[in-house]
């Protein structure tokens, strides 16, 4: 989109929040890029300059715009709903990977060499990866050097930097502030947090539909591991270095977010995955425009524009969980789930409400004596077998993953039928077009609006859906009285 010059120009000119993220804009004159929305005069279009990506910007020598600060735009939304190595390679960069494993790292997850990783990024974003993942590393010092009274030598380590040399350069570099000026603009009466605690704002493409977002999460919490206290969802999160518990509380233009983390290391990663799971890198206008042609599903939309997928932390998790819940309730399968949450998780403390442990790992539940489930044989041999597929890594469901070899693995397991594939399809591998007209919710839904109720007709008369089906489920359970639907009471 930053090709087409006349189109980035006319978004500055309004202000259109919608492109934020999409592409960045600098001015030769000033030296500074901005997002779309920035509040200030826009400036003349000969002297602007269009990237598809803030480190793009940087690394043409841009800093960044201390009133629309960019670097805080919501992701873009090519990275949801593509397939392709670059948007593979985007998620893995979200979550760390390149901080933790370096580029061979990232390279060897996408089974490309580090040459062609660096040709693919290059040519579509303008920046490598190591610049994509030091643009990340400058927004997590900021937030650690706004939000808290760390020393600068520990914010350095915990945002990824190898050397307080490389944290200084980069954040005067990227913010023309160097950090102790950076932290003393933070505005009085707004102290920072304590080092294991840190509040921020996680932004979103409005509008959004907070009532299934946050109903589902909660309707489905596993006890111990998430819960909603006092109009917020909560949950413990397994991250690389530690653990983490996320409190999500929505709000009319951002999701207010606090993060209690064992180690600030797993910041950048606990905000990648809190997004991922909110889904709050969506277009909703794009989905919603598409999905409004369709005359059937124009007044759901209208009734309640800008519905999210409901996703997840944790991959294997969910899968586990989605085994659970085959051909069971939803309290089933929250008590299935929480009989080994308390059998095999593992204890963490949480001052701040009731939870209790962190999910189980495959390799954790790969020990259990599936004797001790309470539910029949042949759904206890698809969780074991699921469970060692999972251990032995012989499945890969991360954010980095093959969509349609992911399901077809998942397809080869026995007990995995069409539902459970693309369940996990959906909320785990976030493929935006999983669609599952088997569920029993989707076939009262489509009788209701007399659409075809049949898989295989309804599957054909949801071709007009694509590629976001998967928004169109969310639809569609809207019209039931479910508790998923409904934002728990505070």
């Amino acid at each position: 989109m930053h090709e087409d010059v006349e189109r980035c120009v006319r978004a500055f000119q309004a202000k259109d929040a919608r492109f934020d993220g999409w592409f960045f804009g600098g001015v030769v004159t000033t030296g500074i890029y901005c997002r779309p929305s920035c509040p200030v005069v826009p400036p003349k279009p000969e002297n602007m300059r269009f990237y598809p990506s803030a480190a793009a910007a940087q690394q043409a020598g841009f800093r960044a715009c201390k009133r629309c600060r960019p670097d805080t735009s919501p992701g873009s939304p090519e990275w949801n709903h593509r397939a392709d190595v670059v948007a593979r390679a985007m998620r893995l960069i979200a979550d760390g990977v390149v901080d933790r494993e370096g580029v061979p790292g990232l390279a060897a997850r996408l089974g490309y060499s580090t040459r062609q990783i660096e040709r693919q990024l290059n040519a579509e974003l303008g920046a490598g990866p190591l610049a994509l993942a030091r643009a990340q590393r400058a927004q997590t010092a900021r937030l650690l050097i706004e939000t808290t009274p760390l020393p600068m030598g520990d914010v350095a380590f915990a945002a990824g930097f190898a050397s307080i040399r490389a944290f200084n350069d980069t954040v005067r570099g990227v913010f023309a502030l160097t950090p102790s000026a950076l932290r003393d603009r933070v505005a009085k009466g707004h102290p920072p947090a304590g080092s294991g605690a840190l509040s921020l704002r996680l932004p979103f493409r409005a509008p959004l539909c907070p009532d299934n977002l946050f109903g589902h999460l909660a309707a489905t919490a596993v006890p111990g591991v998430e819960e909603w206290r006092d109009g917020a969802f909560r949950r413990s999160m397994r991250l690389p270095h530690g653990h983490g518990i996320a409190t999500l509380r929505p709000q009319p233009d951002h999701v207010a977010c606090t993060l209690s983390l064992s180690d600030l290391r797993d910041l950048p990663i606990a905000i990648s995955r809190c997004r991922w799971m909110l889904d709050l890198d969506a277009d909703p206008v794009a989905v919603d425009d598409l999905l409004r042609a369709d005359p059937v599903l124009a007044p759901l939309v209208d009734k309640a524009p800008g519905r999210r997928v409901p996703r997840t932390v944790d991959a294997p998790e969910f899968a586990v969980r989605a085994v659970l819940g085959q051909q069971v309730s939803t309290a089933a399968a929250r008590t299935h789930a929480a009989r080994l949450v308390t059998a095999y998780g593992d204890p963490i403390d949480d001052p701040g409400g009731g939870l209790t442990h962190l999910f189980p790992t495959p390799a954790a539940l790969a020990g259990l004596d599936p004797e001790s489930l309470a539910f029949p044989k042949t759904r206890r041999t698809t969780l074991m077998t699921l469970v060692d597929a999972l251990a032995q890594g012989e499945i890969d469901l991360g954010v980095g993953s093959d969509w349609d070899e992911a399901r077809a693995r998942l397809s080869a397991l026995p007990g995995f039928g069409p539902w459970t594939v693309e369940t996990i399809a959906m909320r785990a591998l976030g493929d935006p077009d999983a669609f599952i007209p088997g569920d029993l919710g989707i076939r009262a839904a489509a009788a209701m609006l007399e659409l075809p109720v049949t898989p295989a007709a309804l599957t054909r008369r949801a071709a007009q859906w694509r590629p976001w089906r998967a928004y169109s489920v969310q639809y569609l359970w809207a019209t039931l009285d479910h508790a998923i639907n409904l934002l728990p009471a505070s």
